[in-house]
């Protein structure tokens, strides 16, 4: 008889906790796993260089991702910004970037390893902007503005990467700083004749 009182205890307090898990943790968990399905999604179409189908998942992803989730949302943010750049979605990507990194420069508790990444994408976007600018034939009063925020981001980056004692990022820096001045100081004419710059 008490066994069975136990049991039937037991099994109400389970009943009780499966609800107050499904009102409270549960929805946001369901949320969390949406979340997880859609990010998974756009890495797969990334990778299968499928960006247009990368950047809707990961614009999902940040549709289904609960409030005060800010640092999970910024590295979505981030990933969704490098897709758009090769899914030709170049000023879409431009404009979130430089509102991402001015978010995690303003942050004291931002994780310094995603602000590296922002800047150095930002700076990339920077770059390739600078270079369809030109392309375009704006004036130079349009276009150096961009390419020295690209130098200067690059530049930043590679003194970084020697603080850290990361050899192989701070040459990538460099280079990418060299490509920028070499971009900044080329004729016209001469830029016509190369082909886009992968990104």
């Amino acid at each position: 008889m008490v066994l069975r009182i136990l049991l039937l205890t037991g099994w109400v307090l389970l009943g009780v906790g499966g609800v107050v898990y499904h009102l409270s943790a549960g929805p946001e968990q369901v949320a969390l796993d949406d979340v997880a399905r859609h990010v998974k999604a756009a890495e797969k179409a990334a990778a299968g260089e499928d960006y247009a189908t990368a950047v809707t998942e990961y614009e999902a992803a940040l549709k289904a991702l609960p409030s005060g989730r800010v640092a999970e949302g910024r590295q979505i943010r981030l990933e969704r910004a490098k897709a758009q750049m090769l899914a030709r979605q170049l000023p879409e990507a431009h404009a979130d970037l430089k509102t991402l990194v001015d978010e995690l420069t303003a942050d004291p508790v931002a994780d310094p390893k995603m602000l590296t990444e922002a800047r150095s994408a930002m700076a990339n976007s920077q770059y390739y902007v600078t270079w369809l600018m030109r392309l375009e034939g704006m004036p130079a009063s349009d276009w150096e503005p961009e390419i020295e925020a690209s130098r200067q981001g690059y530049r930043l980056l590679a003194e970084q990467a020697e603080q850290r004692g990361d050899a192989a990022a701070a040459k990538k820096h460099r280079e990418d700083l060299e490509a920028s001045v070499r971009l900044a100081r080329m004729d016209l004419s001469e830029l016509q004749g190369l082909p886009l710059p992968s990104q």
